[in-house]
């Protein structure tokens, strides 16, 4: 007979009242991976760090995104990666801003070798609302930023991604709110180590064709969000986006090398870790 001292009795107690009821009484995920799932720190609200890493491994995620500094011990002592860290620019005030390019710069060089230092290879960049700068200036702008940064990434092995987000619901007057004003500034910047972040749920609210699209710029993507539409909500029956078939493309992707990133879920979820394991069910194509 196994003896348990009281004081073994007492800790088990306590990792069991700090385990999420759901994964106390789920059995870890088996998934087909051929998608590297991550999501991003404040889905399912203010989860302590450890907890929150110890759930999403329970569901098979690999990694976490826009998390701070702060958590990145945690994060790498669970064996778990910070899949997008902070790079620079706001929503509202980005790398379109020229009056603030000094600013910038000093963001990515401290935030790109920051990031390096504990192995994370991307960080994001917004480009900033349009307040009366138009897509030709602002675009100029943010490529002139983007060539000196896209350096300091080269030497670190990091990856700049800049966020595509919808300026008709969420966030109006936000530039890169188009893939083809995205694309073109890729093209501008011409290194592979600046892509896009193309989020599934704001290009459906601009622009549709979501498949055609990712296939068209694949090489222009470096990394996915996901939500629902409308509502930015789970990835179910009341929302139009058919996720099942957008994976598979990326899954095909994936598979040809043509994409090495991640699929980071970003939605407000109806039933807290329920509803984050049923996006992880239906995206392991």
């Amino acid at each position: 007979m196994i003896r348990i001292s009281r004081r073994d009795t007492l800790r088990l107690l306590g990792m069991a009242a700090i385990t999420p009821a759901s994964a106390q009484t789920a059995a870890p995920l088996k998934l087909k991976g051929r998608i590297k799932q991550s999501c991003v720190r404040g889905i399912l609200g203010k989860m302590p760090i450890d907890e929150f890493c110890r759930t999403l491994q329970s569901l098979g995620i690999v990694g976490i995104d826009l998390v701070g500094q702060n958590d990145w011990p945690a994060i790498k002592d669970h064996g778990l990666s910070a899949t997008m860290v902070p790079g620079a620019g706001t929503i509202k005030d980005g790398l379109n801003n020229s009056i603030k390019r000094d600013q910038w710069m000093d963001d990515f060089r401290r935030n790109i070798p920051a990031a390096a230092k504990f192995g994370w290879k991307r960080v994001i960049a917004m480009a900033g609302d349009r307040t009366g700068i138009s897509d030709a200036d602002g675009m100029t702008n943010c490529a002139d930023v983007l060539k000196e940064a896209v350096k300091i990434a080269a030497d670190h092995n990091v990856t700049i991604c800049m966020e595509l987000l919808n300026s008709k619901v969420n966030h109006p007057g936000y530039m890169c709110d188009k893939t083809a004003w995205g694309v073109e500034l890729c093209k501008r910047v011409a290194s592979p180590n600046f892509k896009l972040l193309y989020d599934i749920y704001h290009m459906q609210i601009m622009e549709g064709d979501i498949i055609r699209t990712i296939n068209d710029n694949i090489q222009f993507i470096d990394h996915f969000h996901t939500a629902g539409n409308p509502g930015r909500k789970d990835l179910d029956e009341d929302q139009e986006l058919f996720y099942p078939a957008i994976m598979r493309t990326v899954a095909k992707l994936t598979e040809e090398k043509k994409f090495k990133g991640y699929v980071a879920h970003e939605f407000s979820p109806k039933k807290g870790v329920e509803s984050l394991r049923n996006a992880v069910r239906l995206c392991d194509v």
